[in-house]
């Protein structure tokens, strides 16, 4: 978001409210982005508190200190545009998609922070079924969007791109391994999925 708006239009992108379909929406994730660079205690927050007197730092600067769930707003207030598009490309995915992702990571890591359970829980946030993505993805379509493992997939899709050599897959084989007694058939994992070829190992 920060490459694409930024060299389209200009570090502030961010606050021109006619890249933005829904002005309220806006213009309440514009004070919650103002509350949290306050609440920053980052060095390069206060260098730029020191030197300057505007309201916001560039965007590559404050996205850097807004949360998640900020950032999945403003990504899903921004209108049907090439840039958009662009940006959920650059993860294999098309934009609608991607925003429905971006919201439920958002809402899997709320799960996961207050320590909700999480292992057979139906979850009411659900997102979209890519339909022909640019990166691997699971050959068996018949799995439910409302499940732990629909969500675990989802994150290993997009760690091809943010970090291909991540070790995700053996570390929840190993998690699984470490507690036999919590079946995968709760979490809607079918038989045989660590031989798909989004889960094998990568070296």
């Amino acid at each position: 978001m920060i490459y694409v708006l930024s060299h389209r239009h200009d570090c502030f992108w961010f606050k021109d409210n006619t890249l933005f379909h829904d002005l309220v929406q806006h213009g309440k994730t514009i004070i919650k982005i103002g509350e949290e660079y306050k609440r920053s205690d980052e060095e390069f927050i206060k260098a730029f508190r020191n030197k300057y007197s505007d309201p916001l730092p560039p965007a590559w600067m404050i996205m850097e200190i807004t949360s998640f769930g900020t950032l999945s707003m403003l990504y899903k207030n921004l209108s049907p545009s090439r840039e958009k598009r662009e940006i959920a490309n650059h993860f294999g995915l098309s934009d609608s998609v991607f925003e429905t992702w971006l919201h439920s990571i958002f809402y899997l890591r709320n799960i996961c922070a207050h320590h909700t359970r999480l292992w057979n829980r139906s979850l009411s946030i659900r997102p979209e079924m890519p339909r022909s993505p640019k990166k691997t993805w699971l050959v068996n379509k018949n799995i439910r969007n409302s499940r732990t493992y629909f969500m675990l997939s989802m994150v290993r899709f997009l760690l091809q791109t943010v970090n291909p050599t991540s070790r995700f897959t053996e570390k929840l084989k190993a998690l699984l391994d470490k507690y036999p007694n919590v079946d995968p058939k709760a979490m809607d994992f079918p038989i045989g999925w660590e031989n798909e070829s989004l889960w094998e190992t990568r070296e």
